[in-house]
């Protein structure tokens, strides 16, 4: 009968930390993503916006304004774009580790199943050896 590993729920444990990780990875590269995207949309907006070619002051006044908007938008989603990053970088660095975490335990567990493997089939060795010292001695009239 073999052993448990005895880390099993500690290993379990850390498995759903790493899946929690994980989880927590795929939402930062989610909203790094969306944050990209608003970007590209809020630089390509003020690469279109053009200032009026025959209008009165009040327009190009108006024009101007937007466009400055436009400015400050753009870069309040640059900002909003690296601070993503930063969260993704974190997010990746802390599934890594929980990933190294599980993985020591497992190799640790498949050690312990080796170990077991090799106690089990000491004893069977022992059991059939043990069968084998009590058979009676065959002589070779008997073998014939």
């Amino acid at each position: 009968m073999t052993r448990i590993f005895p880390l099993a729920g500690l290993l379990r444990l850390r498995a759903l930390a790493e899946d929690q990780a994980a989880a927590e990875l795929a939402l930062a590269r989610r909203e790094q993503a969306a944050a990209e995207r608003r970007a590209r949309e809020t630089a390509d907006r003020l690469a279109g916006s053009s200032m009026p070619v025959v209008g009165d002051r009040l327009a190009w006044h108006a024009a101007v304004a937007g466009r400055a908007a436009l400015g400050a938008l753009l870069t309040e989603r640059r900002v909003e774009v690296g601070g993503a990053e930063a969260l993704t970088v974190d997010r990746s660095v802390a599934w890594t580790d929980a990933r190294q975490q599980v993985r020591a335990l497992e190799r640790l567990g498949e050690r312990h199943d080796e170990a077991e493997r090799a106690e089990e089939a000491r004893a069977e060795q022992r059991v059939l050896d043990e069968i084998a010292g009590r058979r009676p001695p065959t002589t070779p009239e008997q073998d014939a």
